[in-house]
């Protein structure tokens, strides 16, 4: 299993929301281990991007997609509901990350279940939100290095065949971009 490098991260955010398709997600808790294939994101990035937390200025929540890449980035939304993001840019815009929208759930899939309260396998990781809770992803990550051998990381996965674009979920500005990537495994 190959971590995926700090360089991985320092492109284009719509490029590496695109290569991380595929990609594993390993969340360590306590001595389990939990992982699945990622099969959707989303890029956001800065002054091109009214949809992006990082369009307007740097805030204390989103203060890490103006930082060094490969970082987590962890907010709360709806006043409910955690979503993951990896800082993602290339080294001379100012701002970007990759949100992941969903997973196929590999291992430690019971964990999950208890985590989401969910024993439906269709409807347990597809959502930025419902993969946050079953892999216990909370503010306490944010700021986490994931390209180091820790509670959370990428690493090396399948090559997907066909990654289909739309427009991205649950946003009012920009919804002409096509940054919304999945595949189907």
């Amino acid at each position: 299993m190959t971590i995926l490098p700090r360089e991985f991260y320092s492109k284009d955010t719509i490029k590496v929301a695109k290569n991380l398709l595929g990609k594993k997600i390993i969340r360590k808790i306590g001595r389990h281990e939990i992982s699945g294939i990622i099969t959707e994101t989303e890029a956001y990035r800065h002054k091109d991007d009214p949809a992006s937390h990082a369009f307007r200025k740097i805030t204390e929540r989103n203060k890490i997609m103006f930082e060094n890449v490969g970082f987590a980035y962890v907010y709360f939304t709806y006043g409910m509901h955690f979503c993951f993001n990896i800082v993602a840019k290339n080294p001379k815009v100012a701002a970007g990350a990759v949100l992941i929208r969903a997973i196929k759930p590999e291992k430690g899939i019971t964990i999950m279940q208890e985590n989401r309260g969910n024993t439906s396998l269709k409807n347990l990781v597809n959502g930025p939100a419902k993969l946050a809770q079953a892999l216990a992803i909370t503010k306490e990550h944010y700021g986490i290095d994931i390209t180091k051998n820790s509670k959370l990381y990428i690493s090396e996965g399948i090559k997907p065949k066909k990654i289909i674009a739309s427009p991205r979920i649950g946003i009012k500005e920009a919804t002409d971009r096509l940054w919304n990537f999945k595949i189907k495994i």
